[in-house]
């Protein structure tokens, strides 16, 4: 392919993405295919020699090729399923400018401007959401030892759960010394509403042998509201360290994968310190690490008044949020910031040969410190993926942005409304940010189990209309109530193109479900 064919096949496939977006409307939501119907569809074997442009992109953007006839649409403006995924035209674009640069930013040395713009971005985003300074580079420059705060890009909240785990687990461990840093006695803690993400990150990283041990992973229980219950975290750390155990993680979350509950994080901060002064426990350097996983309401705080979830943040040693879910930045673009970046990266270090270049991460380089993200994270390898965000906070400014949240929550609170004055259904909690939690009303004798079997069945008819598309979920016992449905159904807006007229459209589909189930 020559600069001329390119040029000329890069403007066929921005002009698809521009009309695929506009006209999203006029699609079925999700997919209605059967599986292994997409697979039978490509060939067996790959071609030999090339099949010419015009084949391929017939297939990759044909209504009836393997790719448009097998697609959920997640940008659809009936898209209400799990949370946000949301894309941009900005976004877009810095993703191809990432693509076109082809950077590989490990190191500071193999790209200095890759690091430096995701260190500004990072920081002009702390700002946004009102973190403590404690998070920025700017905020700590001059920190002894390497030490101080800074934010990084990482794939999605799962990387950063993982990548604060192992943090906190080093600096418990190397606060102490010979037999006592034995690894096995290491325990992490998160609420029993917590995003499987914080299950999986134990198990990969040896604290858990599946995701039903519970051997040195505690889910503590949650409050009427879904929130961690604090005095219950306390007792458990206290059982432990008492039984030998190390505790070495906590994780909070702002904005639960199911009802978008809210843990109360200088809560949490203050049972971590009650449980390790109460039972002569560690302090410090072996203080526990608190990470607090905002990844889809942290979005909202680039408004003022969502501005009261950062309360107890400056007691967190790392936080994150997901432009990709709610701030109009393409998936992947996880947000992850620590005041401790000696910890992160003492568990990540290793630097052989082949990766030292004179300029080693956290040393001072003409009086600025050298970062060197590979050692952040998992992946050695990163992209340029700073350009999107920062090409979309230029584009849409903090005004934009915070149109954009708002908008949302205006929806949700009108859908809230239709819920609470309906005669079928009825509103679980609170509404949450721009989720909004039903369930349908319990009939005369009618069982819980019947209550949910109802909800299934109408986030299932919903559905398959094709035209929006919801999930459920299931109450833990904590929010239970007597008598009435553990299943609720999700309402989650925050689609780009979402309009008044689509969160109507889904309220008539789930009242018209409702009326035709038996």
């Amino acid at each position: 392919m020559d600069p001329e064919e390119f040029r000329r096949r890069g403007g066929e496939i921005l002009d698809f993405i521009a009309g695929y977006l506009s006209t999203l409307e006029t699609r079925r939501v999700r997919a209605e295919v059967r599986p292994g119907e997409i697979f039978a569809r490509m060939p067996e074997h790959a071609p030999e020699r090339s099949e010419g442009w015009d084949a391929i992109l017939k297939d990759a953007m044909g209504e009836d090729g393997p790719v448009l006839s097998g697609l959920t649409h997640w940008q659809h403006p009936s898209f209400f399923g799990y949370f946000p995924a949301s894309t941009s035209y900005p976004g877009v674009l810095g993703d191809l400018l990432c693509s076109g640069l082809g950077v590989i930013g490990m190191l500071w040395a193999t790209s200095p401007s890759c690091t430096e713009v995701e260190m500004r971005v990072l920081d002009w985003l702390a700002e946004w959401l009102g973190l403590p300074g404690s998070f920025t580079f700017s905020g700590t420059m001059g920190s002894e030892g390497g030490g101080g705060g800074g934010g990084v890009i990482q794939g999605t909240a799962s990387e950063a759960t993982l990548s604060a785990l192992v943090a906190g687990r080093w600096r418990v461990l190397e606060a102490m010394a010979g037999e006592a840093r034995r690894t096995e006695r290491v325990v992490a803690y998160t609420s029993e509403q917590a995003h499987s993400s914080v299950m999986k990150a134990a198990m990969v990283a040896g604290l858990a042998h599946d995701a039903n041990d519970r051997s040195r992973v505690r889910l503590i229980a949650v409050d009427g509201t879904g929130a961690m219950r604090t005095e219950l975290l306390r007792e458990a750390m206290e059982r432990d360290v008492r039984a030998g155990l190390k505790p070495v993680f906590v994780c909070a979350t702002l904005g639960t994968t199911g009802t978008g509950a809210v843990d109360d994080v200088e809560g949490v901060a203050r049972a971590i310190d009650g449980a390790m002064e109460g039972v002569g426990g560690a302090r410090g350097s072996a203080r526990p690490w608190l990470h607090v996983d905002a990844a889809y309401a942290g979005c909202a705080m680039v408004c003022p008044e969502f501005r009261w979830m950062n309360a107890g943040l400056e007691r967190a040693d790392s936080f994150c949020v997901n432009p990709h879910k709610w701030l109009l930045t393409n998936f992947d673009c996880d947000c992850f910031w620590t005041r401790d970046r000696r910890s992160l990266t003492g568990s990540m270090a290793i630097r052989p040969a082949y990766l030292r270049n004179g300029r080693e991460d956290g040393e001072e380089g003409d009086g600025f410190p050298v970062v060197d993200y590979r050692d952040w994270h998992v992946p050695l390898g990163r992209r340029f993926r700073s350009l999107k965000l920062w090409f979309v906070m230029r584009h849409y400014g903090l005004e934009g942005l915070r149109a954009h949240i708002r908008g949302h929550v205006r929806l949700a609170g009108m859908l809230e409304g239709l819920v609470a004055a309906s005669e079928r259904f009825e509103p679980v909690g609170e509404r949450r940010f721009g989720l909004v939690c039903l369930r349908p009303r319990a009939r005369a004798g009618e069982k819980a189990e019947g209550v949910d079997e109802r909800a299934r069945w109408i986030v299932e008819r919903v559905n398959a209309s094709g035209r929006a598309l919801l999930i459920h979920t299931a109450l833990p016992e904590g929010m239970a109530e007597p008598g009435r449905g553990r299943v609720v159904i999700r309402v989650s807006i925050g689609s780009p193109g979402v309009e008044e007229r689509h969160v109507r459209e889904v309220w008539r589909l789930l009242e018209e479900a409702a009326g035709a189930v038996s």
